[in-house]
């Protein structure tokens, strides 16, 4: 696949379906990120050969299935269903197709060994398929967090805060501070209504997008993420 997806690898663990409709989604509701070079060498010393690979949870969401399994931060994910995780994309690969509301057994590194992990899924809530989605056509909605800031829109405002390079957003010309208005000429009047409007996109077709530029009005059109292999 492409180099740009590896940039994203903090993000929420939603999971990849290329034709599938966003709410068939499974999730579990955590923040991952790949193992660097050294925590593979780490791992590998203190639990064996065999344990040099994973996947790192950097954060658990309050009231998710990760969080009533008893998932922690720090937690390193090894195997689904005795499947061995190599990476972030796998992972959410194989958690996206799982069925929801039905128990997986994860297999998790801690510091006081390996343990298996009883999780029940759920299915995916359509304004995280959205941010989901952005991220797959490669661009950042802000978080509101971003409140309060200098120079920071409303936290409410669909602002575009980060735009991957390489990626459909960049080579349809969308930028840094980009507005949404429109997103497939479905109206969008703040972050949230955009992260329902991108939840119900398809990958397989280009994206359109209607933003605020300095005043302006630009449309765009994003390929699709498939198109460019």
């Amino acid at each position: 696949m492409t180099r740009w997806r590896g940039l994203l690898v903090v993000l929420l663990l939603l999971g990849v379906a290329t034709a599938a409709d966003a709410l068939s989604w499974s999730w579990l509701g955590v923040r991952i990120r790949d193992l660097s070079e050294q925590e593979m060498d780490d791992l590998a010393g203190r639990h064996g050969i065999g344990e040099g690979f994973g996947v790192v949870i950097v954060e658990v969401m309050e009231d998710t299935p990760a969080a009533r399994a008893g998932m922690r931060q720090g937690d390193i994910v090894v195997a689904f269903e005795g499947r061995p995780v190599t990476d972030t994309r796998l992972l959410q690969r194989l958690i996206a197709r799982a069925p929801v509301d039905n128990d997986v057994r994860l297999t998790v590194l801690r510091r006081e060994g390996r343990r298996p992990l009883p999780v029940r899924l759920m299915a995916m809530p359509r304004g995280v398929a959205g941010e989901r989605m952005a991220a797959e056509f490669g661009f950042v909605l802000q978080e509101p967090a971003a409140a309060g800031r200098e120079a920071r829109p409303s936290p409410s405002v669909p602002a575009v805060t980060f735009v991957v390079k390489g990626s459909p957003a960049e080579k349809a010309g969308l930028e840094v501070g980009d507005v949404l208005l429109q997103v497939n000429e479905q109206s969008v009047l703040t972050r949230d209504a955009a992260r329902e409007a991108l939840g119900e996109i398809v990958l397989e077709r280009p994206l359109h997008l209607t933003v605020r530029r300095d005043g302006s009005h630009v449309s765009l059109t994003l390929p699709a993420p498939d198109a460019r292999q």
